[in-house]
C-alpha cells in the first residue's frame, strides 16, 4: 500500500528511541498517522512541528496497519506560528478540533480551511475570526451545522442578529425581540453577506461563546470531552491583548 498527499502537521509523539508517530490532516485522506524513522533526531524535529504543511509519502503491507511516512517540507510555518502564546494556544486549539474527524475519512474542505486558517495568521483579531469559522466549518461537516442564512421564525434573510440556543437557527431583530435575554448574539463577521472591519471584543467573544456553545453539546460532551485547555488559553490570550489596545499611549 502507498500513496503521496500533502499533510497539515497536527502532533508528534515520540516512539522509541528515535522515531515518532506523526499526525496528519492530509487532502485526499483525511486525518491519518503514520511512523516517521529518525522523527525524534534534531534534522526533523524543526519539520516535524504543528501547523507545518508537508509532502508525505505513505507506505504500509497492509491498509489498516500504522505504516511509515517519508516526509518532506512544503511550508514551515510553525516557527512564526508559534512565536506568540496566541499562536500556540491557536495551532494547539485547531489541531485539537480537527481530531473529532474520524481518522483516514477524507475532509477537503476542511484541510484547505485549515491550510488557509494558517496561513493567515498574523494578528490575534484575524486569527480569532479564523477560529470561529473553523469551528463553525466542523460543525458543520460533524452533521451539527447552523441556519445562519435566514430567520427561523420569518424566513427573513435580513436584519439577522440572533441566535436560537435551542435550534441553531438564526432570528431576525423583529421576531426575536420579545426573547433577546435568551437569545444568542450574532455577531456581525458570521451574517451572509456582510462585510465588518472594525472587530470588537465583544464580536469575537459572541462568537466563541456561539461556537463553543453547540461544540459543546452536540460533539464533545458525547464524547465524554469538554472545550480543550488552548481553546480558553487562545481567548484569555485574545482579551489581554484587547485590554492592551485600549490603554492610551502615554
Amino acid at each position: 500500500m502507498e500513496w503521496t498527499d500533502e499533510g497539515i502537521v497536527l502532533g508528534v509523539r515520540r516512539h522509541g528511541e528515535s522515531s515518532a508517530i506523526v499526525e496528519l490532516l492530509t487532502r485526499a485522506h483525511g486525518r491519518h498517522l503514520g511512523l516517521v524513522r529518525g522523527g525524534a533526531g534534531s534534522r526533523m524535529r524543526p519539520l516535524l512541528q504543528p501547523g507545518n504543511s508537508v509532502s508525505a509519502v505513505w507506505r504500509a503491507r497492509l491498509d489498516e496497519h500504522l505504516g511509515t511516512y517519508a516526509i518532506e517540507g512544503l511550508k514551515l510555518r510553525a516557527a512564526t506560528l508559534l512565536a506568540s502564546s496566541y499562536g500556540v494556544y491557536g495551532v494547539t486549539h485547531l489541531a485539537s478540533i480537527a481530531r473529532l474527524l474520524p481518522e483516514r475519512d477524507p475532509h477537503e474542505a476542511i484541510f484547505a480551511l485549515l491550510e488557509h486558517s494558517l496561513d493567515d495568521f498574523d494578528d490575534i483579531g484575524g486569527a480569532a475570526v479564523h477560529v470561529i469559522h473553523f469551528e463553525l466549518a466542523m460543525l458543520a461537516e460533524l452533521g451539527f451545522g447552523l441556519a445562519l442564512e435566514n430567520c427561523a421564525v420569518t424566513g427573513e434573510t435580513t436584519d439577522l442578529i440572533y441566535v436560537s440556543p435551542k435550534s441553531g437557527g438564526a432570528v431576525s431583530r423583529g421576531a426575536g425581540e420579545p426573547w433577546r435575554d435568551r437569545l444568542l448574539r450574532l455577531p456581525p463577521f458570521l451574517r451572509q453577506g456582510e462585510m465588518q472591519t472594525d472587530l470588537t471584543e465583544q464580536d469575537l467573544l459572541d462568537g466563541f461563546r456561539l461556537t463553543g456553545l453547540f461544540l459543546l453539546r452536540h460533539v464533545l460532551e458525547p464524547r465524554g470531552q469538554g472545550h480543550s485547555d488552548a481553546r480558553a488559553g487562545f481567548i484569555n490570550a485574545l482579551m489581554r491583548q484587547q485590554a492592551r489596545a485600549a490603554v492610551p499611549a502615554p
